[in-house]
């Protein structure tokens, strides 16, 4: 029963370490400009409940924070762009809007 307790911790640590690569992939492999759809926030690490199945998959957890860690300020980093994107985004649509008004009259 130990034995699969340990199997299925792994199981989860390697779907992190998946989902990890696929958002990695998303973001990096996509053209042109950031969109909040672009900016995907990482998977939370993690740690298994069984104190031996942590010690026997120590480094792989720890590695998993470290590139949580990283992840995370990429993923602050991309959302600041996208906020500054949208804000430039919304004047230009207020002045769009404005010079409308003008052309109806209003």
């Amino acid at each position: 029963m130990h034995l699969i307790k340990k199997i299925r911790d792994l199981d989860a640590l390697r779907l992190c370490a998946s989902a990890v690569a696929q958002a990695i992939l998303l973001v990096t492999g996509l053209p042109g400009e950031v969109s909040a759809a672009s900016c995907l926030p990482p998977p939370r690490p993690f740690v298994p409940s069984d104190f031996e199945a942590a010690r026997d998959y120590a480094d792989l957890i720890r590695s998993d924070f470290e590139v949580y860690i990283r992840d995370i300020q990429s993923y602050f980093r991309c959302l600041e762009e996208e906020r500054a994107r949208a804000f430039e985004e919304a004047r230009e649509v207020s002045q769009d809007y404005g010079r409308f008004l003008e052309l109806m009259g209003e």
